[in-house]
């Protein structure tokens, strides 16, 4: 996809999200391999889908930056996700606070939050409120 919008308009910028502490693809040395952002870090290290495509930076974003904008999505704005979309929305807000303030940022969400129900992502609450 990336290839194809730099096509389109080469003045688009585009980023790799990946998890701080495991951010491969950026160059950056493993340092937990434990992360909680699925679908990302040193797994996706020799990602065929990247090879001579032009990423205009990396961006890395923590487990709980990802857990907490992830919970926010479903809060605020009703979408309900799982770790690696609350990375991507993060990392998004992120570059709307920084270098892309005032512009346009497009993410691509590609989970949802069914298959984490038996994960912290999704804590269980009280129904009493407590």
């Amino acid at each position: 996809m990336t290839l194809a919008l730099k096509e389109r308009r080469p003045s688009i910028a585009c980023y790799v999200v990946e998890p701080a502490d495991a951010a491969v693809l950026s160059g950056q040395p493993i340092r937990d391999p434990n992360h909680r952002i699925q679908g990302g870090g040193y797994a996706m290290a020799n990602l065929e889908l990247l090879r001579d495509v032009p990423v205009d930076g990396y961006i890395g974003i923590s487990d709980l930056e990802a857990i907490a904008v992830a919970r926010r999505l479903a809060r605020e704005e009703g979408v309900f996700a799982g770790f690696s979309a609350g990375a991507v929305v993060a990392a998004a807000l992120r570059l709307l606070d920084g270098t892309h303030a005032g512009g346009t940022v497009a993410v691509v969400l590609a989970d949802s939050g069914l298959k984490y129900l038996s994960t912290d992502l999704w804590p269980e609450t009280d129904p009493g409120g407590g």
